[in-house]
């Protein structure tokens, strides 16, 4: 019992996060990946144009400018924007082509690809 326990963990542990932000950082990493390869930026209105919605339709990431906006598309607390910023700061770090990981006055997260 304590084998398969600890396999188990082990397996969580290898696959790491949620099959949710696996496509969440696929989508913001294509992004940031266009910042520093096509797009010098993605205009004041960039993200009427080029949002797009996670398959589970849990996130939706647009980008203004040189800034990434992600929001989580349910009713949520402070706090769980707080752990989304720290998992995309974790995710971004050593990233140079991210300055900052930072929630916005209007309470969404921002990734910040400004140079």
């Amino acid at each position: 019992m304590n084998k398969v326990l600890i396999c188990f963990i082990g397996l969580i542990f290898i696959i790491g996060c949620s099959p949710s932000k696996k496509e969440l950082y696929e989508k913001t990493d294509a992004f940031v990946e266009s910042l520093a390869t096509t797009y010098e930026s993605y205009g004041v209105f960039g993200g009427l144009n080029y949002a797009v919605t996670t398959s589970d339709g849990l996130y939706q990431i647009s980008p203004i400018g040189r800034l990434i906006n992600v929001k989580i598309l349910k009713a949520v607390s402070r706090d769980e924007y707080e752990e989304l910023r720290e998992d995309l700061e974790d995710h971004y770090d050593g990233d140079a082509r991210v300055n900052d990981v930072y929630i916005s006055n209007a309470g969404t997260v921002m990734i910040d690809c400004r140079n």
